[in-house]
């Protein structure tokens, strides 16, 4: 735009400077805006108003001075008479149709303190949430929004939203080399309002607008902006779960854990097949949980995502709750509700890759900011995907600052880390010339182990009573043992091993079981490697791989007979349990994260409220009889009884704990034929109840058993000085316990 034709002031900005931040292309804002001089200079003040007719400056309620246009474009400044030193002010502007008053944002200091720059510098900064991102503050008396965030390389940027109409010349940001953050404070943005950042990169190209990388709330997608949201307030630490947590999430507590895509367990098909909020989830989901004897909620990744069919695992978002359930304030609801029904609530996070959506991380301020710049270590070729560059400290800190963010800010249980087995190796899913080996020449990603350790750390030391857990399928050793023994860290691991082996067993025609029975028993030779997790999760109900129940061979009777046998070996074999939701129900149908589960099957006949209610007894047997959970992850816990007879599909075994007098005996028939007159075992005679019969009549089975109760006498067998002569029902699992 062309220059007002007027003699220069002597007060004026370089023109040069001028025409740069008119034109947007200016990095130190600070350097020509706002108030200049005092110390004996004379005091000048600058504002960029575009489409302005006037600028005045206000001292409290009196007019100090009136400025001067000198670019057409709307750059106004002047002397202020009869001021020697600077001083709070605002600018009075005329616009075309009425005026306002504003006070001017570069007037205000700094936002980050010398400790924060120090922290952000150092990649030690564990509470960044509260510094980066927006946050509704007060400054100087004045209410606004302290705006900031980290794009090092950049070579401008500002901050746009409705409150200056997306306009990235009226907000540039001042830029604290110190530390690569970009900060501004806008005096009279509040909560509520919509703001994303406008970047021109390091080769002087301007980036798509960017969301806030540490934005506390965002727009629903397919919208994209991030929204001014303030800090949640900590969730209450005072109830009997907070209380107790620590000791409730030890390897010898009972854990069984109900996995939730939080936004297709249940809708609303009168209105239009809507989500439920986090507040009706608070209502209903938390409600069902507790009745049906789980111990915790697990939910698939909360984290702002743009893609519906990633289910949350391509978060952009790391530190917002999903806006699909409503703000964070009622998703810290959904919190206190789970805390106050004694259930504890574990979050998939995603440290292992983000999205290339253009509003996200990628190439945020023009280069490879948080992403590893070679594709072979950066680009995750599986799903189209960013790999976290964990070797950069400032990016590393950020993913430990967002665990903590979970763990701390909403009172977190746990993390399940995600694709923990992607982020340990270099080669993972490579071809062996799509790598680079680490520095001692390995397949090992050196950086990414001392990130998941490092989080480790901090989560158990950090936050009491938190727990970690590790989906890593691998055979990688000491997953779940402490750091300082040379683990991992994490608290506990998924057992995939476990999952694949005993899934393929299951879906084996009876006929053909004898010839595979090592399946079920090969997991007892590693079940004590590790502090295992046994996972039926969504991942083995969605891509064609089919429903549990749908896996079961046979005809109707059978798939269900076979489908409670199996749930009840889960449930009895070392290891806590986890759960996807719908496998409860023995739906048919594949998990679809665009519909709701299919509740109406529990008014269709006995099969499916079978499958639930056996599913609720076994989560209350589990957690009151210590047999079956406190030596869960510790050989002593588990006994053979016997696991040679492969020809009859049959085995047994003891779970036991601490009191020694206090044992089940398990037995798992896998074919449809009735087994009378089955002797086996024990350790001591007397009566022994039966606790569990998965072919009841009250869970659909057809009723064959032991009426409730067998009498074991003093003769050995398998070693042992006692024995029972059991039916064994087909198809089923019993549990037994001496009186």
């Amino acid at each position: 735009m062309a220059t007002i034709e007027r003699k220069a002031p002597a007060y004026a900005a370089e023109p040069a400077a001028v025409a740069a931040l008119v034109e947007g292309r200016h990095g130190d804002p600070f350097a020509i805006l706002g108030m200049h001089g005092g110390n004996g200079q004379p005091l000048v003040v600058r504002t960029f108003q575009p489409g302005a007719r006037a600028v005045r400056v206000l001292a409290g309620e009196a007019l100090v001075a009136e400025l001067t246009q000198t670019h057409a474009a709307g750059f106004f400044e002047g002397e202020i008479p009869l001021r020697q030193e600077p001083f709070a002010y605002r600018l009075r502007i005329a616009w075309a149709v009425g005026e306002s008053e504003i006070e001017d944002p570069y007037r205000f200091g700094n936002i980050l303190g010398e400790m924060d720059v120090y922290l952000l510098r150092e990649g030690t900064h564990r509470k960044l949430y509260e510094k980066l991102g927006a946050h509704p503050s007060e400054m100087d008396g004045v209410a606004g929004t302290s705006f900031a965030v980290w794009a090092p390389s950049a070579q401008r940027v500002s901050v746009v939203g409705g409150f200056n109409y997306w306009d990235g010349r009226r907000h540039p940001m001042r830029n604290r080399i110190e530390c690569g953050v970009w900060e501004l404070f806008i005096p009279g943005v509040g909560e509520g309002e919509l703001y994303k950042y406008e970047i021109i990169g390091a080769d002087g190209t301007m980036l798509p607008q960017k969301s806030d990388p540490v934005a506390l709330a965002t727009e629903r997608s397919p919208s994209t902006a991030s929204i001014v949201k303030g800090l949640v307030d900590r969730p209450s630490r005072s109830n009997s779960w907070m209380v107790r947590r620590e000791a409730r999430q030890r390897r010898d507590q009972p854990i069984s854990i109900y996995e939730v895509h939080a936004f297709s367990w249940r809708r609303v098909p009168e209105e239009d097949n809507r989500q439920l909020s986090w507040r009706e989830l608070a209502e209903q989901l938390v409600p069902y949980v507790k009745d049906m004897g789980f111990t915790h909620i697990e939910l698939l990744p909360i984290s702002e995502f743009p893609f519906e069919g990633s289910w949350g695992y391509q978060p952009i978002g790391l530190f917002a709750p999903t806006s699909r359930g409503g703000d964070p304030r009622d998703f810290a609801l959904f919190v206190d509700a789970c805390h106050d029904a004694d259930l504890g609530l574990i979050l998939d996070w995603v440290p292992g890759h983000f999205p290339t959506d253009p509003h996200g991380l990628g190439h945020f301020d023009g280069t490879a900011l948080y992403e590893h710049a070679d594709p072979r270590q950066g680009f995750h070729q599986d799903w189209n995907t960013l790999i976290y560059n964990y070797g950069r400290r400032e990016v590393s800190n950020f993913l430990l600052s967002n665990a903590l963010f979970w763990l701390d800010r909403f009172a977190i249980d746990g993390l399940r880390v995600d694709a923990v087995a992607s982020m340990l190796y270099l080669d993972y899913s490579r071809a062996s010339d799509q790598w680079v080996p680490n520095k001692y020449g390995g397949n090992e990603n050196l950086e990414a182990i001392s990130f998941l350790k490092q989080m480790n750390e901090l989560a158990y030391s950090e936050v009491d009573g938190a727990v970690t857990v590790a989906e890593e399928s691998t055979s990688w050793p000491g997953v779940s043992r402490p750091v300082y023994l040379g683990g991992l860290g994490f608290g506990y691991k998924w057992n995939m091993g476990w999952m694949h082996d005993t899934l393929n067993y299951i879906q084996t025609d009876p006929l053909y079981r004898r010839f595979h029975q090592g399946e079920l028993t090969f997991g007892l030779v590693y079940a004590f490697s590790e502090n295992f997790v046994l996972p039926i999760s969504h991942d083995e109900v969605v891509h064609g791989k089919g429903s549990l129940i749908n896996k079961m061979p046979g005809d109707l009777w059978q798939k269900f007979a076979n489908l409670r046998a199996y749930l009840a070996f889960m449930w009895t074999h070392p290891g806590k349990k986890l759960l996807f939701m719908g496998c409860e129900i023995a739906q048919w149908r594949e998990w679809n994260h665009d519909s709701s589960l299919d509740w109406h099957l529990l008014a269709d006949g006995p099969y499916h409220k079978g499958v639930q209610s056996l599913v609720r007894d076994l989560n209350h047997t589990y957690k009151k009889t210590p047999a079956l959970h406190e030596f869960d992850c510790e050989a002593e816990g588990f006994e053979w009884i016997d696991y040679l007879d492969a020809e009859k599909s049959i085995l047994a075994y003891l779970r036991k704990g601490t009191d020694s007098n206090r044992f089940v005996v398990v037995v798992c028939n896998f074919t449809p034929v009735v087994r009378h007159g089955y002797r086996l075992g024990v350790p001591h005679g007397g009566l022994y109840r039966e606790v569990i019969n998965t072919d009841a009549g009250d869970y659909g089975g057809s009723g064959v058993g032991n009426g409730g109760v067998v009498e074991g006498v003093e003769e050995g067998f398998h070693g042992r000085p006692a024995s029972i002569t059991l039916t064994l029902p087909p198809l089923s699992t019993l549990v037994l316990e001496p009186y």
